[in-house]
């Protein structure tokens, strides 16, 4: 699989895998099939994996730590703290918490759960407005001093956040929702993390499945789709102008929409590293395929010609007061 560099000397896969989908609320139902897609992947050639200790809380790393022990020096493995986690009971308590000690036992944890020394990319999942940003760099740079940890990222963050961090730790990777449907980073975080030399870990690269062209009205939403305004009925239907460009695009290159979306997203930056997840080997082969399409200086053109208007917010009213701080 093709490598791409990220801030700071990190060459990783082009494309990432996140496993946040893979089981809900510390239930893991299909934990085997799991396992088995992950080291998949690393047959694939993919070697850069995303988890996170609120993911169940604590049970996703378990399975990833387990999925990637038997190939663990031929992969990097990003994970992330800043969720109020009870250390002692794994119960997530509500909110965020960057204070230091809970930094330094979040990662203790992290190390013990992913079965290894040290964890490639600690991300701060959200910015702790209680917490200044020097002081969670100073703790990770620390940490890295230490050996724990090999590189610093962030999640979410605001571009003043994302100076106040680097200035202390070098950041290697900024993690934030970007995609065709998704395109406000492009204002000022793009441009800040260029500057900085930073790269970029677009999450939800596929819409949260909508750029599949696979959600339609008909579909019936999930919980956390269904909470997402950009998915009520009119916005839904709005926003399907967007599924239809692609799938227009992907015409020319017998490609997918998802293909497309990928691509697109590989063809804006060469720091951009797209984090897909997918429960299914064929889904993910499909994604991986977005490395063989080349989308021509036309196809860009026309999409931004198309001046596609998004409607609705990207997450409900409470989760966005969490973002971009």
């Amino acid at each position: 699989m093709q490598k791409r560099k990220l801030g700071q000397g990190l060459e990783v896969s082009a494309l990432s895998l996140g496993a946040m989908g893979y089981g809900k609320a510390r239930e893991l139902p299909d934990r085997a099939e799991m396992i088995t897609l992950l080291r998949t992947a690393v047959d694939r050639g993919m070697d850069f994996f995303d988890t996170a200790e609120v993911y169940g809380p604590w049970t996703n790393e378990l399975m990833v730590g387990e999925a990637l022990a038997p190939v663990r020096d031929k992969v990097k493995i990003a994970t992330k703290f800043g969720w109020n986690i009870d250390q002692a009971t794994g119960v997530h308590l509500g909110g965020v918490n960057s204070k230091p000690g809970q930094i330094r036992s979040a990662v203790e944890g992290s190390l013990k759960r992913l079965r290894t020394d040290h964890i490639d990319l600690l991300y701060q999942h959200r910015v702790d407005p209680e917490v200044p940003m020097e002081d969670v760099a100073g703790v990770v740079k620390d940490l890295i001093g230490e050996g724990k940890v090999l590189w610093f990222g962030l999640s979410e963050a605001g571009a003043g956040s994302i100076r106040q961090a680097h200035a202390v730790q070098p950041v290697a990777a900024l993690q934030s929702e970007y995609s065709l449907w998704t395109r406000e980073p492009e204002a000022e975080i793009i441009p800040t993390i260029e500057e900085l030399g930073i790269g970029l870990v677009p999450f939800s690269p596929l819409g949260k499945g909508f750029l599949t062209g696979k959600i339609d009205a008909t579909t019936e939403l999930d919980a956390m789709r269904s909470s997402i305004p950009r998915f009520a009925p009119d916005a839904l239907a709005a926003n399907q102008r967007l599924v239809e460009l692609i799938r227009a695009i992907g015409a020319r290159h017998n490609a997918t929409p998802a293909q497309v979306a990928l691509a697109w997203l590989l063809a804006q930056k060469p720091w951009i590293v797209p984090l897909f997840g997918t429960r299914k080997l064929e889904r993910f082969d499909e994604n991986i395929g977005s490395l063989d399409v080349r989308l021509t200086t036309e196809d860009l053109s026309d999409i931004e010609a198309a001046k596609v208007k998004i409607e609705g917010a990207r997450y409900p009213e409470e989760h966005m007061k969490l973002v971009g701080l």
